[in-house]
Parts: C-alpha cells; structure tokens; sequence
C-alpha cells in the first residue's frame, strides 16, 4: 500500500519534505487522526453521557454520591436507552476536527521543535503536546459546550442547529465559550500527559523488552497514557462542566471564572468534588485513548504513514 501510494516512509527528510508538500499527505496525516478519535468516541459516548452526570451531582452540597452503575440504570429506566446517547452528534462532529487538530498537530509541531532545539526530550514533548491540545480545543469549545448541554437532557429546543440558534440569541457569542479557559487547559495537560506518556513508553518498553513498533506496544502504552491522563485531568474536567452548565444548575449562581469555580467547589464540596466522576472517566478515557492510539497506528499504516 504504502509503495502504490509512493509516500516514502524510511527517509525522515523525505517525509518531511513530502509533509509539506503533499495535500494528500497532509490529508491522511489529519484525517487518520480525527477517525480513529471519532470511532473511540462513539464507543465510549454513553460513558462520557455518565461522567458528566455524574460531575453534576450534589453541586454546591456534600453529601452521599450516586455511582456508575446506578446513575446508568436509572438514566435508561426513566429515560430510555437511547439518552446514554445524547449529544452524540456534536460528540461525533468535535471528535474530528479536535482529534485531527489535537493528534494532528504534535508530530509536525514536534519536528519543528526538533529542527530549532534539537532532538527533542520529555519537557519537550509534555510542551508540544499542550500547544496541540489548547489549541484545538480553542477551535472546537462551541462544539463541546452544545454537547454537555445535550447529555443533561434538558434542551428546550428540537435539535443541535436549533439548540445553537437559541444560545446565540440568549447568550450572545460568549456563550460558545463557556468555559474555554479550563477546557483548554484540561486538554493541554490531557493531550500532554497523554502522547508524552504514550511517547515515553513505547521507547522505553522497546529499549526494555523485545517488543517492536506494532499492536502489543500500541496496546501497552495507550494503557499507560490513559491512565495518566485520567488522573492529570480529573479535577480540570469537573470545573469545565460546571461552567459550562452554569445555566442549567438552579443550585448555583454564576461563576466568574475558572478560579472562583474551583474555589468555591473546595469550600462546598471539599476535595472530593473535585473527583467526581472520576472513575467514569477512568472508564471512558481508557478505553478511549487505547481504541484511539491502536485504531489510529493501523489507518497510518494502512495509507503509507509512520506511527506515531
């Protein structure tokens, strides 16, 4: 495949050189990316669904917690099996454009980096890494915001255009940016935490064991970077809800910004608020960036890419 598609893939500088050259190449390059995050994120939506809800519970009051399992079986009871999918749509559509800008981005950005500082170390990658996720994100926020607001439930509108429509009207634009501020950051500190760790570990499981690049390496470190990232990013996510469904909590009134929102969660909730919904995004997020990492090594390959 990868000779019939003539994409050179031993030859670095050759890459690089047909990276900046070829829309084709840039194509596959982004697209590869976007497809295997949207894919993840359609297997792993109602989990997402949960974590949400979840990150809602008790707002502003401590108290006993719902878990999991419970919350998932009375979302169906009371309404259906099709909620755990809602917000898929806007789910779906942000996955590519924040996937393929998110993963998209690093090995380009990475090599820029490689030829302005040299090869490149951790501190590097974790920096790469955090431009691609912000920046994405910056891009995709609206997209996000439309979403969480569709996997409450509580849309008085008929659809996404429509829903869009109405939050422009009663919001004006800054109401697509709810929560930008810690959306970015939770995506910088998630994209890198995740590709660094990634990164790191399929070099050092190589350099330690007798593996090679292929599905056991991919599937040992998109484990390890789930993992991290899942735990980097807990209590960033939790703000990021809050903020952005500010307007569907009658039990709070309006955050000024990231900051207050965590402040005021600690003196509330205590520091288990910030965990909340942890394990669903431990659920979510593994699965996820394992399904992403594997499916996205294959599509490379499988168009005449290196992995990643």
């Amino acid at each position: 495949m990868a000779n019939a598609l003539k994409l050179p893939v031993a030859d670095t500088s050759s890459e690089k050189a047909t990276w900046v050259a070829s829309p084709s190449h840039a194509f596959y390059h982004f697209g590869t990316s976007g497809a295997a995050v949207a894919a993840a994120s359609s297997i792993t939506h109602p989990l997402d669904l949960l974590k949400v809800r979840l990150q809602m519970q008790m707002v502003g009051q401590r108290g006993p917690l719902i878990g999991m399992r419970q919350l998932g079986l009375n979302v169906v009871k009371t309404e259906g099996l099709r909620a755990l999918y809602m917000g898929l749509t806007p789910g779906l559509v942000r996955s590519v454009f924040y996937g393929g800008l998110r993963l998209g981005l690093y090995e380009p950005t990475l090599r820029l980096s490689e030829m302005a500082l040299g090869s490149p170390n951790i501190l590097t990658k974790v920096v790469v890494g955090a431009f691609s996720g912000a920046l994405a994100t910056a891009v995709t926020n609206p997209v996000e915001v439309l979403k969480v607001r569709m996997q409450m439930g509580r849309l008085t509108t008929k659809g996404p255009l429509q829903e869009l429509r109405k939050m422009a009207a009663d919001e004006g634009l800054t109401g697509f940016w709810k929560g930008a501020g810690p959306e970015m950051t939770r995506a910088a500190v998630f994209t890198a935490s995740q590709l660094a760790t990634y990164d790191e570990t399929k070099r050092l499981v190589m350099r330690w064991t007798s593996l090679h690049d292929g599905f056991y390496l991919h599937l040992i470190a998109s484990t390890v970077a789930g993992a991290a990232s899942t735990i980097a990013t807990a209590p960033i996510d939790v703000v990021k809800t809050r903020l952005m469904l500010q307007r569907e909590s009658k039990l709070v009134g309006n955050y000024k910004n990231g900051l207050d929102c965590a402040y005021q969660l600690l003196m509330k909730e205590g520091p288990r608020g910030f965990y909340k919904g942890a394990f669903a995004l431990f659920t979510r997020v593994g699965p996820q960036t394992t399904i992403t990492f594997i499916l996205c090594e294959q599509l490379r390959e499988l168009v005449g890419l290196k992995a990643l």
